[in-house]
């Protein structure tokens, strides 16, 4: 992410170890060219939610459960709009002069964004988009963590959970890898989200799934996704919407955005193929879904990277991401028998890991990346990117596991067995959506 408040230095400046002064960006200047270009790459982000995620996950669940997973994905949107508009954004990009300020957790500075005015810019755009850009990742982040728990969670339960797990969990990593916070200061490299979207959203999914238990026969009962099209739609909506969620957190349109689309594109190809190969040689057929999530593996491989690497290096992050989210998502989940029913931890948990560490490595100059900073080598940065995944891991399981601990004694997590068998869409909706 490039900016991250009015008169900071850009938190991949910050990572790269710029050597600009802070007061080099205090003189900011509003670019029509690279408004128009953020207004389209927020667009882009919510779309990936609603409808791309939506229907992405949709397709996968049984019949009797679309419904709820389609409102899930669109109340989640509703809630963490207005959360990030109360005290979100203040948390997660609160400027260092604002009181409360530390490495850890952003301040009060900017709650109910009273700061924030029509005139009011962030570098080159205005804050308000800023604002707006950075709240669809706050959106996005929850929703993915529906496909770990998806088919068995109480609705009411899940509001709940997704505003406390994104004020607890998401507010305090964003910051500080975006917000000036520690692992920005450590260097580390996150330039669209991999520590902070996928890494965190693919181990609190596998968090709710150990919690909340296996869905009723699982797994000796077959649960095929009841409409592959719905699922291969939002995939290629994702797909779509990635360009502005990666080369849209340049915030800027130019030769690193137009690098980040490159790399985003040739990563997701790669992983797309590479998890069809793979379907192919193990089970004598390729399949539509094997390939769709093959593809949203590569983009979430190549979220942290696609500031830094260069075109092979796109490639290879893909194929890496292919191959273990393939792992991932068939042999070690079968192996250790838990229900991620999406594959939330599977996909973007395994993927994001992956592609976290090797954004260290494709980095560097020699390798097509970017550049890494001065005295950084690819061992050294490889080094500081494990560590904010170590420390991401730890922090989002030990958190996520409280949060739902606390709310399983005090309102309950799971719907009941007769809820379950009869599908959430009547049982928590008291609507149909069997003839989708």
């Amino acid at each position: 992410m490039k900016s991250i408040k009015r008169t900071l230095l850009p938190a991949a400046a910050l990572a790269m170890g710029s050597i600009l002064p802070a007061t080099a960006w205090a003189e900011d200047t509003l670019d029509s060219g690279n408004t128009a270009w953020m207004l389209t790459s927020t667009a882009l982000v919510l779309f990936m939610t609603l409808p791309g995620l939506a229907l992405f996950y949709a397709g996968m669940v049984r019949s009797k459960n679309v419904l709820s997973v389609l409102m899930q994905c669109f109340a989640i949107a509703g809630v963490m709009s207005i959360l990030w508009a109360i005290y979100g954004y203040s948390l997660a990009f609160s400027s260092a002069a604002d009181a409360g300020v530390n490495q850890f957790i952003g301040g009060m500075g900017d709650f109910f964004l009273k700061s924030v005015k029509a005139d009011s810019l962030s570098g080159s755009i205005p804050t308000s988009v800023f604002v707006t850009f950075q709240m669809t990742f706050f959106i996005i982040t929850p929703a993915l963590i529906v496909g770990g728990f998806a088919e068995r969670m109480k609705f009411s339960s899940m509001l709940v959970f997704m505003a406390l797990w994104g004020t607890i969990v998401y507010l305090p990593i964003c910051h500080a890898v975006w917000g000036g916070g520690f692992m920005a200061e450590d260097g580390v490299l996150d330039f669209a989200g991999g520590t902070v979207v996928h890494i965190n959203a693919g181990v609190a999914g596998l968090v709710a799934a150990l919690v909340l238990g296996k869905r009723r026969g699982y797994p000796t009962t077959a649960m095929p996704p009841h409409n592959l099209s719905l699922t291969v739609t939002g995939a290629a909506m994702l797909w779509v919407g990635w360009f502005g969620f990666n080369a849209g957190s340049e915030l800027a349109a130019d030769g690193t955005a137009g690098m980040a689309m490159l790399v985003t594109q040739l990563a997701a190809a790669t992983a797309a193929i590479v998890w069809m190969a793979l379907e192919w040689m193990k089970h004598g057929k390729p399949s539509v879904l094997g390939i769709a999530t093959g593809a949203v593996a590569g983009l979430v491989a190549i979220t942290p990277a696609s500031g830094t690497a260069g075109p092979m290096g796109g490639i290879l992050i893909g194929l890496a991401a292919g191959f273990f989210a393939f792992i991932g998502a068939t042999s070690i989940k079968r192996a250790l028998g838990y229900d991620d029913s999406l594959d939330a931890f599977g996909v973007h948990g395994i993927a994001g890991i992956v592609g976290a560490i090797l954004t260290g490595v494709f980095a560097d100059a020699s390798l097509g990346g970017s550049g890494l900073a001065e005295g950084k080598t690819i061992m050294s940065q490889v080094a500081v990117q494990t560590t904010s995944v170590g420390y991401t891991i730890v922090y989002c399981a030990v958190a996520t596991f409280i949060i739902l601990k606390v709310l399983d004694v005090i309102m309950g997590l799971r719907v009941d067995d007769e809820a379950e068998e009869m599908g959430l869409d009547l049982a928590e909706h008291d609507e149909r959506g069997y003839n989708i």
